[in-house]
């Protein structure tokens, strides 16, 4: 994540995570993956600062820029997604 700009959109904060947090999980990514067909919607499971699991999604704006829209701790459901 350093050399990428991260924009936040107000949904990002709809269950509570920080910021702090969801750039750590960003950074300490486990795993990720596309979402659906579309090349710029990506899903990425990471852990907080606290180490408990987040599940992230965002939007490719360009090469140096993205926009996370979704932001809380990972549910059961997503973990499996994974194959965590």
């Amino acid at each position: 994540m350093d050399e990428v700009t991260v924009d936040f959109h107000q949904s990002a904060f709809n269950h509570d995570v920080s910021k702090e947090d969801i750039i750590h999980a960003l950074k300490h990514r486990i795993d990720d993956m596309l979402i659906g067909e579309l090349p710029d919607k990506w899903a990425v499971i990471g852990p907080n600062r606290a180490g408990n699991p987040l599940e992230i999604m965002y939007n490719v704006v360009d090469n140096n820029n993205i926009s996370i829209f979704h932001a809380m701790n990972a549910r059961e459901s997503f973990i499996k997604k994974f194959g965590l």
